[in-house]
């Protein structure tokens, strides 16, 4: 039988991803504040099962374990993102004792030659300056701003490249217009509002970088998915699907990198009042160039007119998740979620024919399922495996059509938190039991570990 290497560039990025919240818990120690989300999963029914951000997986007090166990599994780098209420609490003053922690980090992950890339905003907002208003008011992308450069005066002569955001379409429309994801705000004027200042804040970030370090590589990291009628002949789903895709893609990239909005969004959303938020020389600040582009993929959307297939006009703000629906012929993950590994290939050939072109890197990728045990208590995840497999597969493709995709970082390194999910879904390669803190190698990771090592997928056909 021959055996088919599916090799991937010189000096791809392997790594494994996680978020603040979702791991370290230590949520009140070393002078750290409350983030929304510890507000949120206060709020009864918010988040399942009434789970809350600690302990989540003690990586806090458990990294240095952490880390020797990406070390084993010859990881190359290490997504993390920095909690703003554990540097600069409540938004104010520096806090030296939360700084203190991803010193320790980072050197930690450099000891182990394990690249840090840490992502300066993973959804946790100080309470205080969601009191004053949130990412609805404009003065918070400035404090981001202090945040940002606070973080790189103490970090940036370690750390080579920067995430100012991570999917700041979650925050907006998540967190803002349905009110499912912290601060839970179901106000569709604050969340257009959010959806500029986000930018805003992303561009004042990475004026911040550059004036602490020239050398510092800057980038964002956006959600994306493509979006399709379910019925392409049916005009009102050929526009729902165009509005949608207006809201999770364009209504980024375009200011992004074209340093417009685009007209047809900002026409849908004038009742909202969305270019009253844009000001003399913000695309400016939004739009210069950026060294990289975060993309993290999970899924495709099928949309509709209305859930049921129907041709009424849905509202131009709602969230992608309120009109997607499964089809029957896909396997669907715990969350689910279809598996379409096809989608990241579409994505990134999007990225690549459709905008200004820079290096690209997979910053998100994983699936949600229940884990398996043998009599030897190894966990056998196999359909985790073959999701993260078929996907490599898929951004294999895309670099063999011309895409300049850099890396790949796995979601997630370890079982967590799971936002509204609370402990009932795990994406880690590595299984964490929530009682004990033991942290166990699935076959996913023995396997991605491997493919890490040989920077190389093996086919036998």
């Amino acid at each position: 039988m021959k055996v088919e290497k599916i090799a991937f560039p010189q000096r791809f990025l392997w790594g494994a991803a996680t978020a603040a919240f979702q791991v370290e818990g230590a949520t009140g120690v070393d002078g750290r504040t409350d983030s929304i989300w510890d507000t949120f999963c206060r709020i009864p029914g918010a988040v399942v099962g009434g789970d809350n951000g600690e302990p989540a997986a003690d990586h806090y007090r458990r990294f240095e374990q952490d880390v020797r166990m990406m070390a084993d599994l010859g990881l190359g780098a290490y997504r993390f993102s920095i909690a703003w209420p554990r540097v600069r609490p409540d938004g104010g003053a520096v806090n030296q004792a939360g700084l203190d922690f991803y010193q320790r980090l980072v050197d930690t992950l450099l000891e182990h030659g394990i690249a840090p890339w840490p992502t300066l905003y993973h959804w946790d907002l100080p309470q205080k300056l969601e009191d004053a208003g949130g990412w609805a008011a404009r003065d918070t992308a400035f404090r981001f701003a202090d945040y940002a450069a606070t973080a790189v005066e103490a970090l940036g002569d370690r750390i080579t490249t920067w995430t100012t955001m991570n999917e700041p379409w979650c925050s907006a429309f998540l967190g803002y217009a349905a009110g499912i994801h912290a601060p839970g705000r179901a106000e569709p004027e604050a969340a257009v509002a959010a959806v500029h200042h986000l930018l805003l804040g992303h561009g004042l970030a990475a004026e911040a970088i550059r004036a602490a370090n020239s050398h510092t590589r800057v980038g964002i990291t956006l959600n994306m998915y493509p979006i399709i009628p379910a019925d392409p002949a049916a005009p009102g789903d050929q526009d729902v699907a165009r509005r949608l895709d207006g809201l999770q893609q364009r209504i980024f990239l375009d200011p992004l990198f074209r340093g417009e909005y685009p007209a047809d969004v900002v026409e849908d959303l004038e009742p909202f009042g969305f270019a009253a938020n844009v000001r003399d020389g913000d695309l400016g600040v939004i739009s210069a160039p950026i060294d990289m582009l975060g993309v993290n993929y999970y899924t495709e959307h099928y949309v509709s007119a209305s859930p049921n297939g129907a041709s009424s006009a849905a509202s131009p703000w709602v969230g992608v998740d309120q009109l997607s629906f499964p089809r029957r012929d896909f396997p669907l993950t715990d969350m689910g979620w279809e598996v379409r590994p096809d989608g990241l290939t579409s994505v990134l050939l999007r990225l690549h024919e459709q905008y200004p072109r820079v290096p690209l890197y997979i910053t998100e990728n994983g699936a949600a399922f229940r884990d398996e045990l043998d009599s030897d208590s190894a966990i056998l995840d196999v359909d985790r495996t073959s999701y993260i497999e078929s996907h490599l597969r898929a951004a294999h493709d895309a670099i063999e059509a011309g895409v300049d995709l850099r890396g790949y970082f796995c979601w997630s390194l370890l079982d967590n938190f799971e936002w509204a999910e609370g402990y009932a879904k795990r994406f880690g390669i590595v299984h964490v039991d929530y009682e004990t803190q033991v942290r166990t190698p699935k076959m996913s990771a023995r396997w991605f570990s491997q493919v890490a090592r040989d920077n190389a997928l093996v086919a036998v056909p």
